[in-house]
């Protein structure tokens, strides 16, 4: 595991999804440059980074990717370096997206986010809390109701997933006894590039997915930023909302 620093440079925005549920806007546009007060989602996640001394950032495309491509240039990155990872031919979720982007990612610990999501968590405290205890992934976490939740015990380790709406149940390794806290991922990261290695799959592949596969051998922890503002922007109806807290 990297130590001996506790800035990041980097980070990485997932913006390939087809944003289904943003139906009719991403008929004709990515979700990333939906508007909310006349910003991008995706201009507002690169000067959030922004706050945070974060100015390299890679982001992942493939629904209408040249539109995302063209607004980056037209706007210089909005102040940003912007490296473009190309998944027009697949796109990769967030976990094949990760590892897509690997060769960019991989000389020290970064950020990842959902492009979808805005929000004011203390980016600069959950980066301390990662390069304090040196997990292989710290996951922004609160606790909002969901319908999926990650498990985590008493110190902060992710020890599971729950569906409540489903009622299905992954562990990592084993969670009998254990009293387990249910908390919603934000959909934020800090990820050491040791997770690479153990990234056994190759193509499609879900961030979750991942943890769960290597949590019962390494530390996963949450950041819980419970009290902060946070919105996924996910269906058309959410900009709104977003517009109230995000001005």
């Amino acid at each position: 595991m990297h130590t001996g620093t506790t800035s990041i440079s980097r980070a990485m925005i997932f913006a390939a999804g087809l944003g289904t549920r943003f139906k009719p806007w991403t008929d004709n546009h990515p979700k990333a440059l939906a508007p909310v007060n006349g910003k991008s989602l995706l201009q507002r996640n690169i000067e959030y980074l922004q706050q945070y001394g974060i100015r390299d950032v890679i982001i992942n495309v493939h629904h209408f990717a040249d539109q995302i491509v063209h607004a980056l240039d037209a706007n210089k990155g909005w102040g940003s370096r912007i490296t473009i990872s190309d998944e027009t031919d697949e796109v990769l979720e967030t976990g094949g997206g990760l590892k897509k982007a690997m060769g960019w990612l991989q000389e020290a610990p970064f950020v990842a986010m959902n492009v979808d999501i805005l929000t004011d968590l203390d980016l600069g405290s959950m980066i301390r809390d990662h390069f304090q205890h040196h997990p292989l992934a710290t996951l922004a976490v609160t606790d909002r109701e969901t319908s999926r939740y990650f498990l985590f015990d008493g110190d902060s380790r992710l020890r599971g997933w729950r569906n409540v709406r489903t009622g299905q149940e992954r562990w990592a390794g084993t969670s009998s006894g254990m009293a387990l806290a249910e908390k919603a991922f934000s959909g934020v990261h800090v990820i050491d590039p040791a997770l690479f290695p153990l990234m056994k799959k190759d193509g499609k592949l879900s961030i979750v997915d991942v943890y769960l596969d290597v949590a019962a051998e390494h530390p996963v922890r949450g950041f819980d930023h419970s009290g902060s503002r946070l919105i996924d922007v996910g269906k058309p109806e959410s900009v709104e909302q977003a517009e109230k807290l995000f001005t």
